[in-house]
């Protein structure tokens, strides 16, 4: 602690916890900004989620992740991908020494699942994924982390006309489907779900 007034006549002394957490909270921060630069991976401790990212402390000074930089795969809201006090890699991305900002990614330290899809997967090949969002023109399938087939609506039955995803699937559903055609210059799967089934046609 720290003494922060001392009165002798009335034997009374004030002491202060805080003003020593303050300081070291002020030495760690300095200690931090003297390193930070663009590239610089580090481990932090999650200390706030809001709905547009996460704040992560790395020592004296928090970082921004926002939720566009904290996993390749899909999700609601930040807190279903971590929680406070979750000990966390990141990588700084740029900052703002005046404004105190510094942006971060964990997203970025994650293998990009589009990398390896060639080697993972090909044409042909039957996947199980999980419905992740219906349109009116199909169904969006999660076959990992990070990496989602879009089912097209005339892909999904050999006999009924379906003018809607939602006659055939739910967003939930656990699906088997075809992988059709990979293009990686764009990040598309198409996928098939009536391959999965015999062609009564034939």
């Amino acid at each position: 602690v720290k003494i922060i007034e001392l009165n002798r006549r009335r034997n009374r002394v004030i002491i202060s916890r805080r003003s020593i957490l303050e300081e070291e909270i002020a030495e760690k921060k300095a200690e931090t900004l003297q390193h930070l630069e663009p590239g610089l991976k580090l481990e932090g401790e999650v200390v706030e989620i809001t709905d547009f990212g996460v704040f992560v402390n790395l020592g004296g000074i928090d970082g921004l992740v926002h939720r566009s930089e904290l996993t390749h795969g899909r999700f609601s809201h930040p807190r279903d991908v971590v929680k406070v006090g979750d000990k966390v890699r990141v990588e700084v991305l740029d900052m703002d020494l005046e404004r105190e900002r510094i942006n971060l990614s964990m997203k970025s330290l994650m293998a990009n699942p589009w990398d390896n899809v060639l080697a993972n997967y090909s044409i042909g090949q039957k996947i199980s994924g999980k419905v992740t969002n219906l349109t009116p023109f199909g169904a969006f399938v999660e076959i990992e982390p990070g990496l989602e087939g879009l089912i097209h609506v005339s892909e999904m039955s050999w006999t009924k006309r379906v003018r809607h995803p939602k006659e055939i699937v739910t967003e939930g559903d656990e699906v088997e489907a075809m992988i059709l055609k990979v293009d990686t210059n764009q990040q598309r799967i198409s996928l098939g779900l009536r391959q999965t089934q015999p062609d009564p046609w034939s």
